[in-house]
């Protein structure tokens, strides 16, 4: 898929920096998160059931995570900017409409994979692969149109005060279950700069208990010198 928003020069977006940036943290995670899972597809043992049941339920918090996205997206984002702005998020919005499609026709290959007869699940699971494939590439170039596009036209139609407000709503709207595993893939694929920022306010706005259980779920997923770098950031 190709956008005729996305010839925009790549730097025009950064040429107003610094200003906050919605989509910096989300965008890390989720291409961490898609790389990982297409792999994870694309080595599958087609022969060992087991395994092809923990990739398809890794697949489908993945995909359930993207839907909620979109649905995220389009109530705080897209509204922030149409309020604004009318028009400017109808080439994203129209993209929402083709990855909510694309998820559904993957829940249907994947239901074929889980249902494929003796010596079928390798056909199965390459159609799967291909299919996330696409997914995937179109998500990469999706995601590239809002860190230019939208956040130009939130930049040049907010204040920072108002974007971090937008997202603190979209937050806010997050249960929590949900959110700390959006923060599983958010978190590791962050600088250490980026991470120690993020835990240092998440630490004021949540209770004590909270705080350390989010610590405690990053520290598994961090290398020994990410940890102690944060640790000692953090005075944990």
């Amino acid at each position: 898929m190709e956008h005729a928003i996305s010839k925009r020069p790549a730097a025009t977006a950064a040429s107003t920096a610094p200003r906050h940036d919605i989509y910096a943290f989300v965008h890390k995670g989720m291409r961490a998160w898609m790389g990982d899972l297409l792999g994870r597809v694309g080595r599958t043992d087609p022969d060992d059931v087991a395994e092809i049941a923990a990739t398809l339920d890794a697949l489908s918090e993945l995909l359930a995570f993207c839907r909620s996205h979109i649905a995220h997206e389009n109530e705080f984002v897209h509204r922030a900017m149409e309020a604004r702005r009318p028009g400017s998020a109808e080439v994203t919005a129209a993209d929402h409409v083709g990855h909510e499609n694309a998820i559904r026709e993957l829940e249907g290959i994947m239901t074929s994979v889980q249902f494929a007869a003796v010596g079928g699940s390798a056909a199965a699971l390459q159609r799967l692969y291909r299919q996330l494939a696409r997914f995937v590439a179109e998500n990469l170039e999706h995601m590239a149109v809002e860190e230019s596009h939208n956040n130009l036209v939130l930049w040049e139609t907010h204040s920072d005060d108002e974007i971090r407000g937008i997202e603190h709503a979209l937050v806010a709207s997050i249960p929590p279950a949900a959110m700390m595993g959006t923060l599983r893939w958010m978190l590791p694929w962050m600088n250490a700069r980026e991470r120690v920022t993020m835990l240092s306010g998440m630490r004021q706005g949540m209770p004590a208990e909270a705080f350390r259980a989010v610590v405690g779920m990053i520290r598994q997923h961090l290398s020994a010198d990410e940890w102690r770098k944060l640790a000692g950031a953090l005075r944990l």
